[in-house]
Order: C-alpha cells, then sequence, then structure tokens
C-alpha cells in the first residue's frame, strides 16, 4: 500500500539556524521558509536526491509541535511520510486494521498542496506516520 518515502520531518527550536546548517555546511539545496497556519508549523524543505527533509518550526501559540519541542529541547525526528496512491482507500484500509488516525480522520491539505493524514504512533511502533497522496 504504502509507496515511496516522500520526506523524514524533524523539530527544530531554531528553524533559521537548523536551515543554514544544511545549506552552509552540508551543502544542500534548501527552500524558503514557509508558513503552514492550518498545521501550526512553518516548513522548510531540504531537497536530496532519492527524498526530502523536511524542518519544522513552531508556528503560534497552539502550535502541535510546541509540546515536542519542550520535552526535547534540541528537537529531533518527529515523523516519517510515505505516499500512498489514493489517501481514503488506504484511510479507510487502515481503520479496518485497527489503526487510528489523529484528528478528524479526514485528509487536510499539507505542505506539498497534497492531501495528507497523520496515523497514531502507537499503532506503528512508536512512529508517528503521515500518508501524503501521490
Amino acid at each position: 500500500m504504502i509507496g515511496r518515502l516522500n520526506h523524514v520531518a524533524i523539530v527544530v527550536p531554531d528553524l533559521k539556524a537548523a536551515a543554514d546548517i544544511y545549506r552552509s555546511t552540508l551543502g544542500a539545496k534548501v527552500s524558503a521558509e514557509e508558513a503552514q497556519p492550518e498545521h501550526g508549523v512553518t516548513t522548510v524543505f531540504i531537497e536530496l536526491p532519492n527524498t526530502k527533509i523536511e524542518l519544522l518550526g513552531v508556528l503560534g501559540d497552539n502550535s502541535p509541535i510546541a509540546g515536542f519541542l519542550e520535552r526535547n529541547p534540541s528537537g529531533g525526528i518527529h515523523h516519517l511520510c510515505y505516499e500512498v496512491p489514493d489517501i481514503k482507500e488506504a484511510r479507510d484500509r487502515l481503520v479496518a486494521q485497527g489503526a487510528r488516525v489523529l484528528g478528524q480522520g479526514e485528509p487536510k491539505i499539507g505542505a506539498h498542496g497534497k492531501p495528507v493524514l497523520f496515523l497514531h504512533p502507537k499503532d506503528f511502533c512508536g512512529t508517528l506516520l503521515e500518508l501524503e497522496e501521490a
């Protein structure tokens, strides 16, 4: 059901500093910051030959990653994102097998302009998963 790894998301306490590490130290192609108000984050994407790294910074007082940074002040890996051909079909199949979809269970438009869903980490070996329609 899952396709390629779309990205690995890393929560960072300082988005500009983190982007600079990837740009200056590692020589990576780094996107501009983009606010994602519907998700409560600001994103920066690091382009790699085979996937992307998504750097996540807090946006607003109700950012869902604020608690993550409280527990992990230096930041850390937040989630893995896999592509699926049909997100609603994938959701229905997973729910039928007992997986929990976070939020209201309906896809939202993600940072790439495509529908996304998040799956409960307790159902996937302690890892928060994001599904993105390819």
